[in-house]
C-alpha cells in the first residue's frame, strides 16, 4: 500500500473511534475528531501532514511502482 492509501486508512480509524468513543465515553472525544479535521484541512493547503512525514520514515513506499523508500 502507498502513503496516501495508509494516510485515508488512517484518518477514517480515526475519525471512527473518535466518534464512537465520544458518544459512548466522553463527549470531549469529539476535539480529537475536529483535531483529525483539522488537520486534513491543513494539510489540503500545504500539501504536508505530519503523518505523511512519519510513514515515509518507516519505508511506505510514495507510489505504487516505488520498491525503496525515497530520500527527500
Amino acid at each position: 500500500m502507498t502513503i496516501d492509501r495508509w494516510l485515508r486508512l488512517i484518518a477514517g480509524t480515526f475519525v471512527t473511534a473518535s466518534v464512537a468513543l465520544g458518544y459512548w465515553v466522553s463527549p470531549y472525544f469529539f476535539l480529537f475528531t475536529a483535531f483529525v479535521g483539522l488537520n486534513l484541512f491543513q494539510s489540503g493547503l500545504t500539501n504536508w501532514c505530519p503523518m505523511m512525514t512519519f510513514l515515509r520514515l518507516l519505508g511506505v513506499p510514495a507510489s505504487a511502482g516505488q520498491t525503496r523508500p525515497r530520500c527527500d
